[in-house]
């Protein structure tokens, strides 16, 4: 039987939302592994809603749930009805609405707060020692949940102008966490709190290698489950 796995969006589109390739790449590895997939999403306003084709914000008000199914083909449930205890793992793919939606990091960095369902999931999964899925700049939520924990971002320097948001890593050793450097089709496995993060979009790299690297991260995770 294949494990049981939650997906946690945050919305449709990159700048506003869940990134959407690395939500895909996620899916179609989860499926390749033979996993169960159930997905789903806070029903909350989004921060913003960005114009994606101007790059610019609008006067539009979205919902997160109701933006998510979109990428879930409407089979989606509301992240408040997410029980630990009926999955095997947990997985968030990026996008800046993870750093919007899902917490205030995108405003208020180190500072954060997270959205007291998305804190309560991790907690849930974390204390029932089940492995939790992150990247992009997902990675950031367990930093603020779990002192102490090691997450990638990718690298901690901008090597060769592909790490253009390097300084991300700085910030989660502030928070008291050890960032590991990692290549985008790496991931890195805190293997004492189950945490398996990979750098995805923070890292400028052809789309392929973020699918890999995504891919390792979902092994990975399905390995611990």
């Amino acid at each position: 039987m294949g494990k049981r796995v939650a997906l946690v969006l945050a919305g449709c589109g990159v700048f506003d939302g869940s990134e959407i390739h690395e939500a895909s790449a996620a899916l179609v590895h989860l499926s390749r592994g033979g996993a169960e997939v159930k997905i789903f999403a806070p029903s909350i306003e989004q921060r913003d809603v960005v114009n994606h084709l101007k790059g610019s914000p609008t006067e539009e008000k979205r919902n997160v749930l109701v933006e998510s199914a979109r990428l879930a083909r409407g089979n989606i449930q509301d992240l408040a009805e997410l029980k630990a205890s009926e999955f095997d793992a947990v997985i968030f793919p990026g996008g800046f609405g993870v750093a919007k939606n899902l917490c205030s990091w995108a405003v208020d960095g180190k500072n954060c707060t997270v959205n007291e369902h998305v804190n309560s999931t991790l907690q849930a999964f974390h204390s029932a020692k089940k492995p939790i899925g992150l990247c992009c700049i997902s990675p950031v939520l367990a930093a603020k949940v779990f002192p102490g924990c090691e997450v990638t971002v990718g690298q901690d320097k901008n090597v060769d102008g592909r790490f253009p948001d390097a300084e991300t890593a700085s910030a989660i050793v502030e928070l008291g966490c050890k960032h590991i450097c990692k290549n985008v089709n790496e991931s890195h496995v805190d293997k004492a709190n189950k945490i398996v993060t990979t750098c995805a979009f923070m890292c400028k790299a052809p789309l392929h290698e973020i699918f890999d690297g995504i891919g390792t991260m979902v092994q990975e995770v399905l390995k611990l489950a």
